[in-house]
């Protein structure tokens, strides 16, 4: 175990977040670092403690952005903070509607690049999937991120504040007391938007464990889920600093064809990522984790794939979620048949698995899973030209 958990040196984790210019942002502060930030116009310790708690409430709880608005802070406190501090979220440069209620987000951040950002409504769940970097080092050949080179990693400001707007965006926020209980319109976040967040760790973390504040926007870290590609030392770190689900962008069940499919593969194999899953420290019957499949004609998505994966993860407390492969402007791979995914839905049911096949969302706007590309020219054709260009 010990060897698993250590920092990775030789991959470009170390991409830096962009460091904002201006008055500090308090979205993305942690209660330590806000109450550091307050000291230099509140020396006082019992008092700076008070404040960070009803900042903390203002802005995590209430979704409150404008220091005018926190009625409970003193009128000489409120104008120091407005000298001094910012609160801030990423802003919404583009955003598309599908046909099927998704909602995708152009969003830009520090330094005026852009991420994708999609909200999916369901009968009785709200999915935001949000992204860690800015572009994706990856190259997973059937990703349309992985045609995006890396810009830099987002900060977790950006990362949290992508849940917050999303928020904004949909009305989200309780308006009393007793409406913190009411239906929640997110109710669940996944990490499986642009970029490997297993590359930008740290950030990923602290941006979830203020989601999962209980005194904010407190979302159970049940109901978040990392998706990773297969970045094998880091993976043990989810668990045991973040304890969210954990989701693997799977996709082959030969190293040969994950090799093409998922380049991290030639790094960390099969063999070593499936070892790394059954040493999850939460791994159980109740906290699977889920192997993501995308289904790829002549690809990934013979019988002898289907076999070959139940017996890989044999052991493992798992489910798998077939992904019809989405299409993108460029890409050379073809879905596969819905006679295909069914039969092979239905060897993995057999063996035991839960395997239900992701409806694609979202697929008119470039919305579906493994769609997003952040490139600003993309983004603001109109659907007509996207749809050219396929």
């Amino acid at each position: 175990m010990p060897d698993i958990i250590q920092p990775i040196k030789s991959d470009p984790i170390a991409m830096p977040a962009k460091k904002p210019e201006g008055k500090p942002n308090l979205i993305g502060m942690n209660r330590v670092d806000m109450n550091a930030a307050l000291e230099v116009i509140l020396p006082d310790a019992k008092l700076r403690k008070m404040r960070v708690s009803q900042l903390w409430q203002w802005i995590y709880a209430k979704g409150v952005s404008d220091f005018a608005k926190m009625s409970n802070l003193s009128k000489d406190f409120r104008e120091a903070m407005v000298e001094n501090f910012v609160i801030e979220r990423p802003e919404i440069s583009l955003k598309q509607l599908s046909s099927d209620g998704t909602r995708k987000y152009l969003l830009r951040v520090t330094g005026g690049h852009e991420v994708e950002m999609v909200y999916i409504p369901g009968a009785d769940r709200g999915t935001l999937c949000i992204s860690s970097q800015i572009g994706c080092t990856l190259t997973c050949s059937f990703c349309h991120t992985g045609t995006q080179k890396l810009v830099r990693n987002l900060s977790v400001a950006e990362i949290v504040g992508q849940v917050m707007l999303a928020r904004d965006d949909l009305d989200d926020w309780p308006t009393s007391a007793g409406d913190q209980n009411r239906q929640r319109k997110i109710t669940n976040i996944v990490l499986m938007g642009m970029g490997e967040p297993l590359y930008n760790f740290d950030h990923v973390r602290d941006a979830m464990l203020i989601a999962m504040d209980d005194a904010g926007i407190a979302m159970s870290r049940r109901k978040i889920t990392l998706s990773t590609s297969g970045v094998v030392p880091a993976i043990a770190k989810v668990g045991l600093e973040i304890g969210c689900l954990l989701a693997i962008s799977f996709h082959a069940t030969t190293d040969d064809v994950r090799n093409m499919l998922v380049p991290i593969n030639k790094k960390w194999n099969i063999e070593a990522l499936l070892q790394a899953c059954r040493d999850y420290p939460t791994l159980s019957n109740s906290e699977r984790i889920t192997f993501e499949y995308v289904m790829i004609q002549d690809v990934n998505d013979s019988d002898e794939d289907a076999r070959r994966l139940v017996k890989l993860i044999s052991g493992i407390p798992a489910k798998i979620n077939l992904i019809p492969f989405n299409s993108w402007p460029g890409s050379n791979y073809i879905r596969s048949t819905p006679e295909q995914i069914e039969r092979f839905a239905s060897i993995v049911m057999r063996a035991g698995y839960a395997s239900p096949v992701r409806t694609p969302r979202g697929e008119d706007i470039l919305a579906a899973c493994g769609q997003l590309k952040s490139a600003s020219e993309r983004g603001k054709k109109s659907k007509a030209e996207l749809e050219s260009e396929l």
